[in-house]
């Protein structure tokens, strides 16, 4: 299995891609009815899994633990319930998938807190060797 950063890192782009041609569609359509749900794909798909990707990235012990996979599954499930459910609140006035999201993306971003608070930022995976740490230049 690839490392949960890569899975962030190629999360991040698919939703980025998808937003971009959602954009493009809108702007050729001169129909902008949708945006706050293209923002939110945008802001949650790409910034937020590119924030964690790099997160998880600098940080191994984080990614190694069973609540980096825990945090990856969230956050796809935010954005694929959030985003169609802000359209649903937008033309069908159904909020409901959209309140739903919120909730996932407010659960996201607290086990994003209690990650870090666990395992800091940047700490060498549990069993590393001093040597493979790099050490600022004198």
């Amino acid at each position: 299995m690839r490392s949960v950063p890569t899975w962030f890192f190629a999360t991040a782009a698919l939703f980025g891609l998808a937003g971009m041609v959602w954009g493009i569609q809108m702007s050729a359509s001169h129909d902008h009815t949708l945006s706050p749900a293209h923002g939110h794909l945008n802001l949650l798909g790409f910034v937020m899994s590119a924030v964690f990707g790099t997160y998880y990235a600098l940080t191994p012990t984080a990614a190694a633990s069973p609540l980096a996979r825990i945090h990856f599954a969230l956050v796809v499930a935010t954005v694929l319930v959030l985003t169609p459910g802000i359209v649903f609140a937008i033309r069908d006035n159904w909020p409901v998938l959209a309140q739903a999201g919120s909730l996932l993306a407010i659960a996201t971003m607290a086990l994003f807190a209690v990650t870090v608070l666990r395992h800091g930022v940047g700490t060498a995976p549990a069993g590393a060797h001093a040597a493979a740490r790099v050490e600022p230049a004198k």
